[in-house]
């Protein structure tokens, strides 16, 4: 195909010299085709509509630009930008997000209107749309008050949730107080009930070294059963255990009513109460006697726990640690006992010191064959785990640092341990002034600072 310009510049012919067999398709085209000439007239027209449009693609090419076809290197991506605009098809979407994002933060710093009735469920909101017809912003203001509502339901639920579990933990099942009340009455009229634990023969091991010494201090007799029957069953050597289970006066005959009609031999089980104890005496305990006579102290652990908190301010997490650790059996004697061990058993040279909430699913025996090194303290760090609820406790989760006291002395980054099963170098115990130490911050530090767990 050929373009021949004419001499004068008149005309444009458009011609053929093609030599295959289809030549008559193609002459009859080239006389077509030949006849049509451009003229100056509509050579001039074409230059004033292109004079007329180029300013408009001008324009709209300096709009896509700045909308970001700058990041495009080629001529076809720019001509894929502006194709859509040119045919008429434009798409919209990234213009809505952005605008819809622009809403969300006038929203976001506004003030959600009094009179806005939010709904109850997206059905509703949905349904509410169609009728009345919102906008955008009072859309996205009822998205904003359905998500808040929601978040403080969720919120006060947890609270209440916290609140039951920290009163039914706190409170004695009708059960249980009626468990003991039985077995104290057993106690009475039973001789079984009443006989002595350990029988006379084995009272020499109480104090063999060679067994394996356990010690549970508790008020709560099935507790007791549960830890000292899970120990014992558990164990690949039942019969080199000693268990010395220690309660309060008037849990005293129903805890040994128990044992004593509900024996775990070939295990060996000593029921003591406190007040069997000659070493504990207001000479020896005067801190612990000054803890639970103060008035101030007793309302901490036993009044109202919620009152004086800013929910708002907390979070559900911190609130279940501040409920755990106003508990009030951290003012009972029986948690301090554990201060006490060394003197308490003095025949004694190594211990396990159970809490009654645990369930012992392995033999514990290994525990005597680990050498302590001269320590007095063997326990599991809580700070190291999988579990981030359980195993993420230093010592900033229990004490005040705002005290200067505890600032000076500990580490808040400092890895606390779980109490719930530790083993004790008695021996190595007596070489230290613990108590003293124990005795001199329980009289510098408030309980409302300090808390055993």
């Amino acid at each position: 195909m050929q373009l021949h310009f004419s001499p004068s510049m008149r005309s444009i012919t458009i011609s053929s010299n093609s030599n295959n067999n289809n030549n008559g398709f193609i002459d009859l085209m080239k006389i077509k085709v030949a006849a049509r000439h451009i003229s100056y007239r509509t050579l001039f027209h074409t230059i004033l509509i292109l004079a007329f449009l180029l300013p408009f693609v001008f324009i709209l090419t300096a709009l896509v630009t700045l909308e970001g076809v700058n990041n495009c290197s080629s001529f076809d991506c720019l001509g894929r930008r502006l194709g859509p605009r040119l045919l008429g098809r434009v798409d919209d979407s990234g213009r809505l997000v952005r605008d819809f994002y622009k809403i969300l933060n006038e929203v976001k710093a506004g003030e959600i209107p009094p009179d806005l009735k939010l709904p109850d469920s997206f059905d509703q909101l949905v349904s509410d749309m169609k009728n009345n017809q919102y906008d955008a912003k009072t859309f996205a203001f009822m998205l904003r008050g359905m998500m808040e509502k929601l978040e403080r339901e969720i919120r006060e639920s947890k609270f209440a949730e916290l609140m039951n579990k920290h009163f039914a933990a706190s409170s004695i099942p009708k059960g249980i107080h009626c468990l003991s009340l039985r077995l104290t009455d057993e106690y009475s009229s039973n001789a079984h009930a009443r006989k002595q634990l350990p029988p006379p023969e084995l009272l020499p091991l109480l104090s063999d070294n060679s067994y394996h010494h356990f010690i549970l201090s508790t008020d709560n007799i099935l507790a007791a059963s549960v830890v000292v029957a899970s120990t014992v069953q558990s164990s690949l050597k039942p019969e080199k255990i000693v268990f010395h289970v220690i309660t309060d006066k008037k849990t005293y005959a129903g805890m040994h009513s128990w044992f004593a009609l509900n024996p775990v031999t070939p295990a060996i089980v000593e029921i003591k109460s406190i007040h069997q104890f000659d070493w504990l005496t207001r000479e020896n305990v005067p801190v612990l006697e000054a803890v639970e006579n103060q008035n101030g102290i007793r309302n901490y652990y036993h009044g109202n726990h919620i009152a004086g908190t800013n929910l708002s301010d907390t979070s559900p997490r911190k609130f279940a640690s501040k409920l755990q650790a106003r508990s009030p059996k951290y003012i009972s004697l029986l948690n301090h006992l554990r201060i006490y061990l060394p003197e308490l058993f003095p025949n004694l040279d190594k211990v396990v010191f159970l809490d009654d909430d645990v369930v012992i699913q392995r033999d514990l025996s290994p525990l005597w064959e680990i050498d302590l090194e001269g320590k007095v303290n063997g326990a599991v760090e809580t700070c190291r785990g999988e579990d981030e609820w359980v195993m993420s406790k230093r010592f900033r989760n229990y004490f005040n640092f705002s005290h200067p006291l505890i600032a000076r002395n500990l580490d808040p980054d400092e890895c606390a341990w779980a109490y719930g099963m530790n083993i004790f170098d008695l021996h190595a115990w007596r070489r230290t002034n613990i108590r003293e130490i124990y005795h001199s911050w329980l009289k510098e530090v408030s309980p409302h600072i300090l808390v055993l767990t």
